[in-house]
């Protein structure tokens, strides 16, 4: 029986290859151990109909990670057996009955966060994801459930010593762990940058080089990845200086053992959107958490949702449309959120639609590609007893939207539900977080037919009559949404044109992005005054918006307007040319100086003759939709059309590859990129080791200071008469120090310390070179309070008693209180007393719970205490390391506060002012609830 299933499966394979390429299989003789990329030339579209054909041949549904794992048919062999007897005819779940709606949405929460505590708060035990993690079986995940991950992950993040703000790259798939991942991420005040993971192997070099400039862009300390990319991840951190680590999300969570909150503020960076980079090289846009809030909220507004709606979506996480527009807006809305893999979508098209029939989905969104897979790799026979009469808004966008394929995709399902009024065009880009134009629910797309010469030469989009049969057709993507406006001006000079006028897509609105992280040059030329350039040429006609082309794809050709679309899509009909692997773009000719109009279609046809032949069909194919021949045609193999992660033609990359003459070469075998890539980090890791020896020599230096100005003060300070003339010197040998080793000290707030001696100096304690930095930075000469560990050593108890320390015993109740009586004493006397309230310190960044001896005295004496905030010397000495790192310190006077009565309910109330004043200046997580002994495992 074995042997008849693996010559069965053989038999699938040979087949669909002789398909492909007439003749391979029989010079390859297709085997277990063959292949499937460099020897029988499958591709992705392929692989997807090699895997529905073995489902229909042995009756079975097979995992779709095998379109990206699956290497030679001998793997295909091991899944069909794995996946055990055939099943028969595939019969699919009941409709589910749909969750009951919620009352209020978090309209006061300012923060993802605190959206996601509005829901624990109300129904930790609701349902937030359907989760499809594997083929059909489904995980139901509580909002409980995701905070507890999330929470996990914080505390991983924070373990590894992140400060809020900093960058983590997040590379998963579809997965729990990526919720987790990123929301955890959030949580601890750091930024997620979502990537994508690694494409197929023939394009390894080119994704990997992609995802350099992100990594290196956003300055990610931190990679969460899958174990099977950790080799790719790791020729990443060869050459991205800042990433320190890469860790598996069980790594991650198994690492920390508590999670110190975050005081994360609304105009904090959410997330670095980095843009698909169609047009050129990727750009990071920075989405605060008040842009993501207000984007949602106004496609909320415009599509009229709620705690009733169900979202459908394959759409991957790492891209807006799916992150923000499915997930982040399913859980603001406490919308249901059916989610299912990239991969699922793939390998079959029906899984999409009977999901919105067994979860009654009333929204999903995906491009137009999607709906154009749906009509061509879905046979009658899945859609038997499909019902779509729920789904009420299937909006369509992030690529051009094909007329054709809106009217027939409603033929087709309209007898299975479907109707016209759901299809929705939107517009939206990363610069407005994701929206930016929708229609009215249930309104129906709307196409305008427009004369073809005026638009191409004139830029006027004038009706077209019925009798017009070369009219240019183009899709309504809706109108503004609420809060958001958009123009459109002349390409040069920046006049706004009136309506049925060609020009540039501008908007405003409140989640319009600062600007590219790091792209100083890029952020400038998205402003136009205060409306953001979006790239894209268009027209307004009924207060709709048309889109036309993207202003870097529009070819200028004898006074006309070339759009490339049109003209790609009709060659991609063509029989023996992929469908949607053609690519027209103008490119520099380097003999003459003019620009050629180059296209580009991959096929699978190898024969010259059959090649010669396509290319005199695609010739002539786009000369009578652009009225010119293309200057050069290329019949290139499969691969050679670059795409970004969302699936769009990069034009920008194929015109650089073709004036390199780099176009039809091929991609170098996997081996070869590898070995490249190697090759290519051999010159940053001589950087690495270049960048370490000098902080080896920097420390060495700082060392070699320290040693020599450390003796020669302690000296001074035992012989010298006077603890006023003995902290004259130890202030400026500490300035000394500092200045002599290169390290930037900046004291701010000075104007805060009270003119009277009489107070109580309160710092947090991140490094053992604490002391030293504020000796440096305030004028006074105060009491410093010391641990009475200290009074057992030597060489600091002397130091310490000649600057008039006072030694606090901590653990034995009786000598604590006298400790107190003495410091209230000194009080009373005028002078300055100096803590460290947390008493002690730790590797990981957060501010420890305070001791109350500080806030006892200063209660019961009325002194004010005056909060001190140091930054950066946990990065110049860390923990009990004795390796300082190049880091700038700031300190920080904050006003002084004034006790509000005595006992002990003053002291407690003096405190936790006390704390959140210096938690609000900090920018490190409360670590309150943690004990020293944790908050030393955290690192």
């Amino acid at each position: 029986m074995s042997g008849q299933v693996q010559a069965r499966l053989l038999e699938v394979v040979a087949a669909l290859a002789e398909e492909l390429h007439p003749g391979r299989a029989e010079r390859v003789q297709v085997g277990p151990d063959s292949r499937l990329d460099e020897e029988l030339g499958f591709d992705s579209l392929s692989r997807v109909e090699l895997l529905m054909r073995l489902e229909r041949v042995f009756g079975m549904t097979l995992p779709e990670r095998l379109l990206a794992t699956a290497e030679t048919p001998g793997d295909l062999l091991r899944a069909v057996r794995d996946a055990g007897r055939p099943s028969g005819k595939r019969i699919e779940a009941a409709p589910l009955p749909v969750a009951a709606g919620v009352e209020g949405v978090p309209s006061t929460a300012r923060t993802l966060g605190q959206v996601l505590e509005w829901h624990l708060d109300r129904h930790p035990q609701r349902v937030h994801v359907h989760l499809y993690e594997s083929g059909d079986e489904v995980r139901a995940v509580t909002y409980e459930e995701l905070y507890r991950g999330a929470a996990e992950v914080a505390a991983g993040v924070q373990a590894r010593g992140l400060l809020p703000g900093e960058s983590v790259a997040l590379m998963l798939p579809t997965s729990l762990d990526y919720l987790h991942g990123f929301l955890g991420i959030l949580l601890a005040g750091c930024v997620p940058v979502p990537i994508y993971p690694p494409a197929r192997p023939s394009q390894l070099e080119d994704h990997l080089r992609r995802h350099l400039g992100i990594l290196g862009n956003a300055r990610a300390r931190l990679m969460i990845t899958v174990p099977e990319a950790k080799m790719v991840a790791r020729l990443l951190r060869a050459q991205v200086d800042s990433l320190d680590t890469i860790l598996t999300p069980e790594e991650l969570k198994g690492s920390g053992s508590g999670f110190g909150g975050v005081d994360v503020k609304p105009g904090d960076t959410a997330f670095l959107q980095y843009t698909s980079g169609s047009t050129g090289q990727p750009k990071g846009v920075v989405l605060s958490h008040a842009d993501l809030l207000s984007n949602i909220r106004a496609m909320g507004e415009a599509t009229r949702t709620n705690s009733r709606d169900v979202f459908v979506s394959w759409l991957p996480l790492y891209h807006d449309m799916g992150l923000i527009g499915a997930w982040l807006g399913s859980l603001y809305y406490a919308m249901t959120l059916v989610l299912m893999s990239p991969l699922a979508f793939l390998a079959r098209p029906s899984r999409w639609l009977w999901r919105i029939h067994r979860h009654r989905g009333t929204l999903s969104a995906a491009p137009n590609f999607a709906y154009e897979l749906c009509l061509s790799k879905i046979a009658d026979e899945e859609l038997e007893g499909l019902d779509l009469g729920s789904w009420r808004m299937a909006f369509n966008g992030a690529e051009p939207v094909s007329p054709a394929t809106l009217r027939r995709f409603t033929a087709r399902f309209s007898k299975y539900g479907f109707s016209e009024q759901t299809l929705a065009p939107v517009y939206g880009l990363a610069e407005a977080a994701v929206g930016l134009a929708f229609p009215p629910p249930g309104r129906g797309p709307l196409i305008d037919r427009v004369r073809r010469e005026p638009l191409l030469t004139l830029g006027e989009a004038l009706p077209a009559d019925s009798r017009e049969r070369d009219a240019l057709e183009f899709v309504a993507c809706g109108q503004p949404l609420p809060g958001y406006q958009i123009r459109v001006v002349e390409r040069k000079g920046g006049r706004e044109l009136p309506e049925r006028r060609e020009g540039l897509i501008e908007f405003r609105g409140p989640s319009a992005t600062s600007g590219y992280f790091r792209n100083a040059a890029a952020t400038r030329e998205l402003f136009d005054g205060d409306w953001l350039d979006t790239g894209d040429l268009g027209y307004i006609a009924g207060g709709d918006l048309y889109l036309t082309s993207r202003v870097k794809d529009l070819i200028i050709r004898g006074g006309r307007n070339l759009y490339p679309y049109e003209a790609e899509e009709a060659v991609g009909d063509l029989e023996g040319i992929r469908k949607g692997c053609v690519a027209l773009f103008g490119a520099r000719d380097s003999a003459t100086g003019t620009e050629r109009l180059v296209l580009v279609a991959e096929t699978r046809e190898e024969e010259p003759s059959v090649r010669e032949r396509l290319r005199g069909e695609a010739m002539k194919r786009a000369a009578e939709i652009l009225g010119m021949p293309p200057d050069e045609v290329i019949i290139a193999p499969p691969h050679t059309v670059l795409k970004t992660s969302s699936g769009k033609i990069r034009r920008s990359a194929m015109r650089e590859l073709y004036e390199q003459g780099r176009l039809e070469k091929g991609a170098p075998s996997v081996s070869r990129q590898l070995l490249r890539l190697v090759f290519s980090s051999l010159g940053p890791r001589l950087r690495k080791s270049r960048r370490r020896l000098r902080d080896l020599a920097w420390a060495g230096r700082v060392h070699l200071l320290f040693w020599i100005l450390a003796p020669l003060v302690w000296l001074a300070v035992l012989v010298l008469p006077g603890v006023s003339l003995r902290w004259r010197l130890v202030r400026g040998a500490a300035r000394l120090l500092f200045g002599l080793a290169g390290v930037p000290l900046r004291v701010e707030g000075l104007e805060h310390l009270p003119q009277t001696g009489a107070m109580v100096v309160v710092s947090n304690h991140a490094s053992y070179l604490d002391g030293v930095v504020l000796a440096a930075a305030l004028p006074v000469e105060p009491v410093f309070i010391a641990k009475a560990e200290l009074r057992r050593q030597p060489i600091p108890r002397l130091f310490l008693q000649r600057l008039g320390a006072l030694f606090v015993e901590r653990r034995r109740h009786g000598e604590g209180v006298e400790s107190v009586q003495q410091a209230k004493a000194l009080l009373r006397e005028g002078r300055a007393l100096l803590f460290f309230a947390e008493g002690t310190l730790s590797r990981a960044p957060g501010l420890l719970p305070f001791r109350m001896g500080a806030f006892v005295t200063a209660s019961e004496t009325g002194a004010p205490v005056v909060p001190v905030v140091i930054r950066g010397t946990r990065s110049l000495l860390r923990g009990t390391s004795w390796f300082p790192h190049r880091a700038a310190v700031r300190v920080r006077v904050l006003p002084p506060l004034v006790p509000d009565g005595a006992g002990w309910e003053a002291a407690l109330q003096l405190r936790d002012r006390t704390r959140q004043r210096m938690l609000g200046q900090l920018g490190e997580p409360d670590l309150e609830g943690v004990t020293p002994a944790d908050a030393g495992r955290i690192s």
